[in-house]
């Protein structure tokens, strides 16, 4: 017997230009979001953090596995324990792992091995990606496009924050095994990113940068078709 049970979608079409204001309006508020490296020690409410994670977990995954377990983190003592694993990890890299090529790409954004923001925001959030999935009994059950979909939650959850009126930055220490050590994560979960969440400070500063216009990144056709076809 067919285990598949499909429900009428609930979906409301929209005034076309209502749906043209909505656009506008969502382009004019994610255009000013910018990963913040400064934050403001004003506390934020756990219930603002906890419904970005539910509007995260709205994306699509394969096989609907959703693949994905957000760790909030506001301890001081385990969020300096992870400042001082991720510096350690990020001097390593500024001072050997990395070719000089990528160290120039990254010297516009003014980036160090100094995280002081990994004990500033009131909040740690870690996203780790399940590899697969255990019952009870132990029993493994494989997870599907398991990078594809937790890189979908995370830009929703970088999106529900800056909507919200949050801020928030998609940090990277590599190798990142300790943030599995230190949160005690078992091992079919891999660490995927670190999010500090809160206000930005009040005298925050951000690189100068801009981001690339629209006909560099949309192509509308393929090679070799009139642009009617």
């Amino acid at each position: 017997m067919s285990r598949y049970k499909p429900i009428p979608l609930d979906f409301q079409r929209q005034d076309p230009a209502q749906m043209e204001q909505i656009s506008k309006r969502l382009l004019e508020q994610l255009e000013s979001r910018r990963s913040v490296r400064s934050f403001s020690p004003d506390p934020v409410a756990p219930a603002l953090v906890d419904r970005a994670i539910q509007i995260a977990s709205t994306a699509p995954s394969g096989a609907h596995r959703q693949p994905w377990k957000f760790v909030v983190v506001d301890d001081s003592q385990l969020k300096q324990k992870i400042r001082q694993s991720a510096e350690q990890e990020e001097q390593r890299s500024y001072s050997s792992r990395m070719p000089q090529e990528w160290l120039d790409a990254l010297e516009p954004l003014g980036t160090d091995a100094v995280k002081p923001y990994l004990v500033e925001a009131p909040y740690l959030v870690v996203l780790f990606a399940e590899t697969h999935q255990l019952d009870q009994a132990g029993h493994k059950s494989r997870n599907y496009y398991v990078s594809e979909s937790v890189g979908i939650a995370a830009g929703m959850f970088v999106t529900a924050l800056h909507l919200m009126g949050l801020a928030t930055l998609t940090h990277t220490p590599s190798p990142m095994g300790f943030l599995r050590e230190i949160l005690q994560r078992p091992a079919n979960e891999r660490p995927y990113l670190l999010f500090p969440v809160g206000y930005p400070a009040e005298q925050c500063e951000v690189p100068d940068i801009e981001r690339k216009p629209l006909d560099q990144v949309r192509i509308r056709n393929l090679p070799g078709r009139d642009e009617d076809s």
